[in-house]
C-alpha cells in the first residue's frame, strides 16, 4: 500500500493537473474497490450513500460511525479517499479543526467542511462563523505532516437560496480562511459554474447527478471546473436498480431482473484473489 503522503500529493496533483477529473462516491469498501479496479484516480465517500446504505435519513449518522466508515474505504484502495465530513459534525471552528484531524487519522488526504448547520429555523452559518470554522479547518489541515486538501463547501442552493451573489462571496471568502477547493453543490446552469470559477482562484469542484444537470466531463473543463463528484447518486442508482428487482418480483412474481445483475465472477474478479 502507498503512504499517505504518496496519496495526499497525487490527490494534489489532480486538482492542478489543468483538466477536470472524476472523483466518483463509493458509500462502503466493496464499491470502492470496484471503482478502484475500473481505473478511476481518487475516490470520496459519500454521507447520503452511507446514510442510506443504513436506512437512515442523510445528516444523521453522526462523525464516530462516518469516520469509520470513511476509514474502511480509504484502506481498501490503493486510490487517494476524500472525505465528506458535513460541517464537521458540530458547530465550534475548534470541532471543524478536530474533524480534519481525525479524518486524517483515518487515513483521508482530503475532505470537506460545509456551511450547512443541520438546522431547519437556520439552515446556513452566519458568515463571519462559517469563515472562523473554514480557518480553523485550514489551519488543522495544514499542520499535518502531509498534503491534506480541504475542500471548502457553499451550501446555499442545497437549501432552497439560490443566490449566486453570496455564494460567490462566500466562497471568496472561504478561499482566504485557507482553503484549497471549492464547492457549492446544486449549481444548475453553465452560467452559473462559469461564474464560479471565474471569480475564484481555487481549483473547483461540481456537483453531477443533482437537479437533472448533465455536462459531460469534457464540457466541465472546458468550463474551468477542475474536479467533479456525484455525490449519493451511485448509491441511489443501484437502490433504484433493487427496488426494480423487487418490484418485479412482488408484482409479477417473475425474476427477469437476474439476467441484467451482474456477475459473480465479475465482482469477484474486481476483489482479487
Amino acid at each position: 500500500m502507498r503512504t499517505q503522503k504518496e496519496k495526499g500529493e497525487d490527490f494534489r496533483f489532480l486538482h492542478q493537473r489543468g483538466t477536470a477529473f472524476i472523483m466518483p462516491n463509493p458509500w462502503d469498501a466493496g464499491t470502492a474497490r470496484m471503482l478502484a479496479h475500473m481505473g478511476f484516480e481518487a475516490l470520496a465517500t459519500t454521507s447520503a450513500g452511507l446514510a442510506f446504505s443504513l436506512g437512515q435519513k442523510d445528516g444523521t449518522v453522526g462523525g464516530e460511525r462516518t469516520l469509520a466508515n470513511a476509514s474502511a474505504i480509504a484502506g481498501a484502495t490503493d486510490l487517494p479517499v476524500s472525505g465528506d465530513l458535513e460541517n464537521g459534525f458540530g458547530n465550534s471552528p475548534e470541532r471543524a479543526a478536530e474533524t480534519i484531524r481525525m479524518a486524517a487519522e483515518a487515513g483521508l488526504v482530503g475532505g470537506s467542511i460545509e456551511d450547512a448547520t443541520g438546522r431547519e429555523e437556520q439552515p446556513i452559518y452566519g458568515i463571519e462563523h462559517a469563515i472562523e470554522r473554514i480557518q480553523a479547518a485550514a489551519e488543522a489541515a495544514h499542520a499535518l505532516p502531509f498534503p491534506f486538501t480541504l475542500t471548502a463547501r457553499a451550501e446555499n442552493y442545497l437549501y432552497g437560496r439560490e443566490d449566486l451573489k453570496d455564494t460567490i462571496h462566500r466562497l471568496r471568502t472561504y478561499q482566504e480562511a485557507g482553503a484549497d477547493v471549492l464547492y457549492a453543490p446544486g449549481l444548475g446552469t453553465k452560467e452559473e459554474i462559469a461564474a464560479v470559477v471565474s471569480s475564484v482562484d481555487r481549483p473547483v469542484n461540481v456537483l453531477m447527478g443533482f437537479g437533472g444537470m448533465d455536462f459531460s466531463i469534457e464540457e466541465l473543463s472546458e468550463m474551468g471546473v477542475r474536479r467533479v463528484s456525484v455525490g449519493g447518486a451511485l448509491c441511489r442508482m443501484a437502490l433504484g436498480a433493487f427496488m426494480g428487482a423487487a418490484r418485479e418480483m412482488k408484482e409479477r412474481g417473475t425474476f427477469r431482473f437476474t439476467k441484467r445483475a451482474a456477475s459473480t465472477q465479475k465482482i469477484v474478479a474486481m476483489f482479487g484473489p
